[in-house]
Order: structure tokens, then C-alpha cells, then sequence
């Protein structure tokens, strides 16, 4: 098997797209070691108090979503505190690892069967409270300060969710919650936004279900509603996570402008096949929402259409250099983009062990555990001159992007003349 572009065919798709050799030395190695000492007793984590801030309880909603938000300076120091402090800590102390943003799969889970997605597998465990404890103490320990709480579906175990926020928030991260919606239930929002929760990722494809796409807009309208009144209460950011497919794209222009008229940012993905063989995803072969060559005109026009509406003002996390690179992506042309991984970003998957980057989650190399990490720069180095063309993380790409001392004087010196308001929406 040879190197695969993203670009795929409904009938028969490629198990994986990286080359042969690389496949081999991430794939065939002997079982990750545990993360638990060995006699060490299980951690827990606190129980979560609701309401910690009984004053918000009976703040009043907004009637109307205000034009400009106000950021208030707690809040602008929780974004500094998570963003800004560990990179100048990363530039400045020796060693290649110092992880800025950390991605805690609680879950390996999902209620939901999206048949582009092969980041769930509902035989695996979720994560315990030992490991989740011990990842946040370590990730501490190292300056890292914000935390994405991955999965699978992250909220299978809200109460397990609550705490983790509630006990991560008090040693000053900058919680992330992706989720589906389908259990945002009121309820979950106003504890996670009460617990200290600076960002919900609503991941939605399709304004009504359609097939192979079920995360669609509204069948959790009501969630949705509450998300976005609450966010002014609490003080948290939402945007729409849209993952672009061949069977898609109008929805991908409605829910652009439901994000536009609610005030909220919107984050897009190019669909991509398993850079790694995933013998557990059942939809390589005849999956509807895989992009052919054929699709290639349609998706270049929406991609345009996104580019003008980014340049109108509209809020979105994806620079319009990165939504130009979709087309590259898409024809096997990505080139090289700085990847951080191993470097300033960091897997712990359930069970505690380590990657640098969401697709080697199913790689079985050594990169270590949770308190004894084993990244090499130059094994990591070595793997991202294959891997880096095959990979469209937005996430990463940002990381990378803005890891630049120029690009982030220029950031900060343009939101300080704001006073730090309006910060939402790209870095460039």
C-alpha cells in the first residue's frame, strides 16, 4: 500500500493513507505500558460543589444577543493565563517539551455513529478518575494551563465531566468541551459554565440529519438555545465545529450564517479518511461523505464562499490561509506546516499513556505515560516529514501558526490597543 491524499472514493477507500514503513514502525510495537505504580493507591477527584458562584444563579438572560461583547479583566486573564504565559514559558526555558494545550480523552465512546469519524470505539473504557487526576497534576506541574477534554463523546459521564472541569479550573486552566450536543442538557451547561468552562465546541454537521451525518443543528435546537444565552452568564465562548463532506456543503453555508446571526464562531474541517489503519471503523467502503474527485469544483466554490464571508467580518477560528490549504489538502498537496506535536501539544488517551497528535491515538509506539513522557525531537521530526501532508488538524495548525514570536507581538499589541475585547475568531 502506498501514500493516500485525502481525496477517496465512495466504493473502495484506502485502509490508510501513510506510507507503508511509517504504518509499520507506529503500528507494530508491543503494547503501551500502564500508567498506575505499581502498589500506588487509586486518586480521586473532588467532588464538584454546584452553584460554586450562587450569585450568577439569577442573573437575568439577554433578551437580544448584544452587538459587542464584553469581556470583563478576569476573564481576559484567564485567557492569558492559559494562552499567552505557557508560550512565553516555552520560548524561554530549555528542553523541546512544553506542552501548551493538552487533549484529555476522557472517552472512547460516542452515542452517535458519524461515518467519516473513526475516533470512537464502544468496547473501550472510559477514563478514570486516577488517571484524569494524575494527567492534570502533571500537565500542571509542566506549565501547561489549557486542557481539551476529548473523546468519543465527552459528556457519556457528565457528573465525571463536572469534576474534572471543576478540579482543573481551580488550578487555572482553560477548560475546552467538545461535544455533540445530544446530552447538553440545560442542566450540564449551567454546571460546566458555573464550574469554570471557557469554551463549548458544538460539533454539528447538517442542520437536519442526513445520511451518515447525524450531528445536525435541530434535534438539540433547545441546547443550542440555552448554550448561547448562558454564555454571557457565565462567561464562556462557543463556536460550531463543521466538518466539510461531499453530501454537506449547503448545510455547511446554513449553519455558517446561524453562526453569524447567534454572534458565535464557527471552526471548518476538510473530511479525511484514517491516516492509520482502524480495524474497529466500519465505513471505509461505501461511505457516503467521503469527497471524490468529482466533488472537488463544489467544495472549491464553498471554500471561496468561506473566504469572502471570513473577510466580511464573520468569526471564525480557520485563517483564510488555512481555508485556501483545504484545496491543497484535498489533492494530496499539503506541504509542510511546522507541527507542533510532541512539542506543544500532547494526547493522554483514557488509559494514560501518551501521543503527540490525534491521529497516532491508535499507534501503538512508546511515547510514554502520564508523569514519564518518551517524545524524541528527532523520531518526532523524522514522522512529520511523512505525516504532516495527510494531517488537516485546525487545532494544531493554529498552534503552529501562531508559535512565532513576531506573529504573536503583533496579536497581542493589536488586542491591547482594544483592550482586549473582540478577541474571538482567528488568530490572523
Amino acid at each position: 500500500m502506498e501514500a493516500y491524499s485525502s481525496q477517496t472514493t465512495p466504493e473502495s477507500s484506502p485502509r490508510y493513507r501513510v506510507d507503508v514503513q511509517l504504518h509499520d514502525l507506529l503500528m507494530n510495537r508491543a503494547p503501551r505500558t500502564s500508567l498506575l505504580p505499581k502498589g500506588a493507591e487509586p486518586l480521586t477527584l473532588p467532588d464538584a460543589v454546584y452553584p460554586q458562584h450562587p450569585e450568577l444563579l439569577n442573573l437575568p438572560d439577554p433578551e437580544a444577543i448584544p452587538e459587542k461583547r464584553k469581556w470583563t479583566a478576569p476573564l481576559v486573564h484567564r485567557a492569558m493565563r492559559g494562552w499567552l504565559f505557557p508560550y512565553i514559558r516555552s520560548r524561554v526555558l530549555p528542553g523541546d517539551f512544553h506542552p501548551i494545550i493538552a487533549y484529555l480523552f476522557t472517552e472512547w465512546k460516542c452515542n452517535l455513529d458519524c461515518h467519516y469519524c473513526w475516533a470512537f470505539d464502544n468496547s473501550v473504557k472510559g477514563m478514570t478518575e486516577d488517571v484524569a487526576r494524575r494527567s492534570i497534576d502533571w500537565l500542571h506541574d509542566h506549565g501547561c494551563r489549557v486542557l481539551a477534554l476529548m473523546g468519543g463523546e465527552v459528556l457519556l459521564r457528565p457528573q465525571f465531566v463536572h469534576k474534572i472541569v471543576s478540579y482543573a479550573s481551580k488550578k487555572g486552566f482553560w477548560i475546552y468541551v467538545p461535544t455533540n450536543g445530544r446530552l447538553l442538557r440545560p442542566d450540564v451547561i449551567d454546571k460546566l459554565g458555573d464550574a469554570g468552562a471557557a469554551i463549548f465546541n458544538l460539533a454539528v454537521d447538517a442542520v437536519d440529519e442526513k445520511p451518515g451525518l447525524p450531528k445536525a443543528l435541530n434535534p438539540i435546537r433547545k441546547h443550542f438555545d440555552h448554550l448561547v444565552k448562558r454564555q454571557f452568564r457565565y462567561g464562556y465562548s462557543m463556536f460550531f465545529n463543521i466538518n466539510i463532506c461531499r453530501n454537506n456543503l449547503d448545510d455547511v453555508r446554513q449553519l455558517t450564517q446561524i453562526a453569524k446571526d447567534h454572534s458565535i464562531a464557527t471552526d471548518y474541517h476538510i473530511n479525511e479518511s484514517p491516516m492509520l489503519d482502524q480495524p474497529h471503523f466500519r465505513h471505509m467502503d461505501h461511505n457516503p461523505t467521503f469527497i471524490t474527485r468529482e466533488d472537488w469544483p463544489q467544495v472549491d466554490e464553498l471554500v471561496d464562499w468561506l473566504i469572502e464571508k471570513n473577510r466580511s467580518g464573520y468569526k471564525m477560528v480557520n485563517s483564510v490561509q488555512r481555508l485556501h490549504e483545504m484545496r491543497e489538502f484535498m489533492r494530496g498537496k499539503l506541504q509542510e506546516w511546522n507541527c507542533r506535536a510532541g512539542h506543544n501539544n500532547v494526547i493522554i488517551r483514557v488509559d494514560g499513556t501518551l501521543a503527540p497528535c490525534f491521529p497516532m491515538y491508535s499507534a501503538t509506539y512508546d511515547w510514554g505515560v502520564v508523569g514519564k513522557h518518551r517524545f524524541e525531537t528527532r523520531q518526532l521530526n523524522e514522522m512529520k516529514q511523512q505525516c504532516q501532508s495527510h494531517c488537516f488538524s485546525t487545532l494544531n495548525h493554529n498552534l503552529a501558526y501562531c508559535y512565532d514570536a513576531k506573529r504573536v507581538i503583533k496579536w497581542v499589541t493589536k488586542q491591547a490597543l482594544r483592550g482586549f475585547q473582540g478577541t474571538s475568531g482567528s488568530f490572523s
